[in-house]
C-alpha cells in the first residue's frame, strides 16, 4: 500500500506565496507520475501540476508562470511552489501518485489553501 502525506497549506493574502509538499511511502513503482489536483468550493477536482519521474512537468494554464513543481525521486517527494496567489486559487489541494498506465492511483488526504485578504 502507498501513503501520501501532505503539508504546507494555510491562509495567505492575495499576491502571497505558499509551498506544498507531499511525500509518498510504501511500495512505489517507477516510473510514475506525481503531482497535485485541487477542488475549489462548488467545483470539480481539477489538475494543477504533474511531474513524471523523468522530471517532465505539466501545468494547468491557470497556474503557468505562477506555480512551479519539483520532485525529489530519492525521497519520493514533490514540492509545489505557489507564487502570486489569487483568491480563485482557494481550494483543497490533493497530492496524487499514479502509474503511467493508471494501474494504481493514490490520493493524499488534502490540504486547504485559502487566499483572502
Amino acid at each position: 500500500q502507498v501513503q501520501l502525506v501532505e503539508s504546507g497549506g494555510g491562509l495567505v493574502q492575495p499576491g502571497g506565496s505558499l509551498r506544498l509538499s507531499c511525500t509518498a511511502s510504501g511500495s512505489i513503482a517507477s516510473p510514475n507520475v506525481m503531482g497535485w489536483y485541487r477542488q475549489g468550493p462548488g467545483k470539480e477536482r481539477e489538475l494543477v501540476a504533474l511531474a513524471h519521474t523523468s522530471g517532465n512537468t505539466n501545468f494547468d494554464g491557470s497556474v503557468k508562470g505562477r506555480f512551479t513543481l519539483s520532485r525529489d525521486n530519492g525521497n519520493n517527494t514533490v514540492y509545489l511552489q505557489m507564487n502570486s496567489l489569487k483568491p480563485e486559487d482557494t481550494a483543497v489541494y490533493y497530492c496524487n501518485l499514479r502509474s503511467l498506465t493508471w494501474k494504481y492511483n493514490y490520493w493524499g488526504q488534502g490540504t486547504q489553501v485559502t487566499v483572502s485578504s
